[in-house]
């Protein structure tokens, strides 16, 4: 028995158990080892006359033995020599098909795309096998050499007493014993008895190694019904019989790779919904091909629906991606920023950088480009749907938008510029959803800031008073009723618009930013001067009634003031600092036991309404009592209009009672 040329036990051990984390991929390794040694006949082809193939005739077989408990793969390729087989397969981590790249690779142009890397994939198999046996004949060669190995001290290699009818590989490898049966509290193996039927192989062809470019065939069972007898009679049931058939399990050629112009859309709809499991077609599919310091193709998918998990911690992002056709992860989230999660697809390229297991990816600038550019072709067809199919656009946003919101907020408003134009809010003046760009487009020419209010229902903002008094201005506002809006304005604080030229009706607009202010805040600035002097002249008459009532409200207020901006309430809150209304009631609805902040409110007072001059006389009466009740009932009902529930709904609805 002859010694692998390594540390062999340590090095094998490591090879097979510790490299790779999902023993599946055995039968991808093995079998993209067979695609590359087909792939090497064909080149060798080009080259050498004497070679005369019929691609049609270049395959993969597959096959099992239940009793034996053998998975065989063969191949017709290249084959191997005795000292091939030496080369190859006693010296671990040597990789026959990275020196083949290497010598070939001026020559070999476009014509082979090897998988092989590493040299470590064939060493996969003992993952599941107790012990592999591979029969190669090299072509032009006579001899048939068989190379064996229980994985742990070493290999033999011997010349087959029978050779190999055609030149190829077959491995043949004899699957480990089923696992005892878990104690109790451990977890149960999944056994190796799947790998021995033909759903178990066809599932690791179709989920691996589907678009592998040679034919991957299988014998496999099938069932036709018989002809019915001649003296059958009516109460004859139909009997059907199983037969075998030669199976290609692997459709080869993979959607993404063909030109757009080659591909309906009804056969992207129906790789979308049967690879990614999805009823309905998908909002938008966005093939492309990139090419240059970076190669890779690309297929991606909106969806026309938000999946039910999509915003619970379980949801897991990524595309699936391939290199040289052959599937390496299910996932790759490094592909997609988080506000893209909804994305679906696949990648395909021979340049991304793998780890040895090529089960995950090393961090690699190409990945990273990759990545950028994908995200650019995201934006581009979401900005060319949002501006040509509106009414596709909007229920997309209806779904997906809280996420691309969240995008801006995670990254501290850094994700503003290539998302900001992509935000639909409704538009409280034209009653219908509208971009920044359509609310800064449509804005009167001395307003200097973009209004919005947030809360929980676009009705009862609609209804709001001060929002009336903005839209009374001249000024629109924006209703935005999700729970992450607030903190995405304050991530953004401004949006920058871009330049728009002007013509005979419109003096157009230069490109500068414009404030985010809610309307709810204490500084908007609307009064006119004769407003803010009639503000000026009650605070200054009536400077005590507003330290008494902000006296009867202790801490609940920063303030009492006179409204610079009056509604037609006789009160409302308004805040000053970052924190703002809808910001507070959103915070405490966190986890129990986080106290929330609170925001800093002040009580504005109408001081042209009636009830103000019901408090100016019983101030001046010295009614201490009836100004509490007086002060509580303003602030309780000034918070019931802006959405909030009051402190006290007993105190609330007995101080009502009191006046009645």
């Amino acid at each position: 028995m002859k010694q692998f040329r390594t540390e062999s036990k340590k090095l094998l051990d490591l090879m097979a158990n510790s490299i790779y984390t999902n023993r599946d991929i055995f039968l991808r390794e093995l079998v993209s080892n067979a695609s590359d040694a087909i792939d090497k006949l064909s080149f060798m082809s080009l080259t050498d006359t004497s070679a005369k193939l019929d691609d049609e005739d270049l395959e993969i077989r597959l096959a099992y033995d239940e009793d034996a408990r053998t998975i065989t793969i063969s191949d017709n390729g290249i084959g191997m020599t005795e000292a091939e087989l030496e080369e190859n397969l006693g010296t671990i981590a040597h990789s026959g098909s990275e020196e083949f790249k290497k010598t070939n690779a001026e020559a070999q142009g476009g014509e082979v795309d090897i998988i092989g890397q590493f040299g470590v994939g064939f060493y996969s198999s003992f993952m599941v096998a107790k012990q592999v046996r591979v029969v190669s004949r090299a072509f032009g060669s006579e001899d048939t050499f068989v190379w064996e190995s229980d994985g742990a001290e070493g290999y033999t290699i011997t010349k087959a007493d029978e050779p190999r009818a055609t030149h190829g590989t077959d491995v043949i490898i004899t699957l480990r014993d089923e696992p005892e049966a878990p104690e109790d509290g451990e977890e149960a193996d999944q056994g190796f008895d799947k790998y021995l039927s033909e759903w178990g192989l066809r599932d690791l062809v179709t989920r691996y190694s589907n678009y592998v470019r040679h034919p991957i065939r299988m014998m496999v069972t099938k069932s036709r019904a018989l002809p019915k007898p001649e003296d059958a009679g009516d109460d004859y049931q139909t009997e059907y019989e199983d037969y075998e058939e030669l199976e290609t399990l692997n459709s080869m050629t993979p959607i993404w790779r063909k030109r757009k112009q080659d591909v309906e859309q009804k056969d992207y709809d129906e790789f979308y919904k049967s690879t990614f499991h999805d009823w309905d077609d998908p909002a938008r599919t966005i093939p492309f091909h990139v090419e240059g310091t970076l190669d890779f193709y690309s297929l991606l998918f909106v969806p026309g629906r938000a999946p039910f998990d999509l915003y619970s911690k379980d949801y897991e992002k990524g595309l699936a991606l391939y290199s040289s056709n052959v599937m390496i992860m299910e996932k790759c989230a490094d592909l997609l920023p988080d506000y893209y999660n909804f994305v679906r697809g696949v990648v395909d390229s021979p340049d991304v950088s793998l780890n040895i297991s090529r089960e995950t990816l090393q961090q690699s600038r190409q990945l990273r480009a990759m990545a950028r550019s994908i995200e650019r072709q995201i934006t581009r067809n979401l900005q060319d749907m949002r501006d040509n199919d509106r009414e596709e656009y909007e229920k997309f946003f209806e779904n997906f938008g809280r996420g691309l919101k969240f995008g801006i907020y995670n990254s501290y408003g850094a994700k503003a510029d290539p998302l900001a134009d992509l935000m639909l809010f409704w538009s409280a003046r034209d009653e219908k959803m509208v971009t920044f760009a359509e609310y800064v487009a449509a804005m009167p020419e001395k307003q200097e800031v973009i209004y919005y209010v947030a809360g929980d229902s676009r009705d009862r903002l609609a209804k709001m008073p001060i929002v009336k008094t903005v839209l009374d201005k001249g000024f629109d506002v924006l209703l935005c009723t999700q729970d992450v809006d607030e903190f995405t304005f304050q991530a953004m604080r401004t949006y920058h618009a871009a330049a728009v030229a002007g013509d005979s009706e419109n003096k157009g607009r230069d490109a500068r930013d414009y404030e985010l202010k809610n309307v709810t805040s204490g500084d908007l600035d609307l009064a006119t001067d004769e407003e803010k002097e009639a503000a000026e002249k009650a605070t200054t008459e009536h400077e005590g009634l507003f330290s008494a009532l902000a006296g009867k409200l202790g801490d609940k207020v920063e303030k009492v003031v006179a409204a610079a901006n009056p509604t037609d309430a006789p009160a409302r809150i308004t805040t000053e600092g970052p924190v703002s209304l809808e910001m507070e009631r959103v915070l405490a609805q966190g986890p129990e036991g986080m106290e929330a902040p609170h925001s800093r409110r002040i009580l504005e007072l109408n001081a042209g309404h009636p009830v103000f001059d019901k408090l100016v006389a019983a101030q001046e009466a010295g009614d201490d009592e009836k100004l509490a009740l007086y002060a509580s009932l303003l602030y309780d009902q000034a918070l019931l209009v802006e959405g909030l529930s009051v402190d006290d709904p007993v105190a609330f609805a007995q101080n009502v009672c009191s006046l009645m």
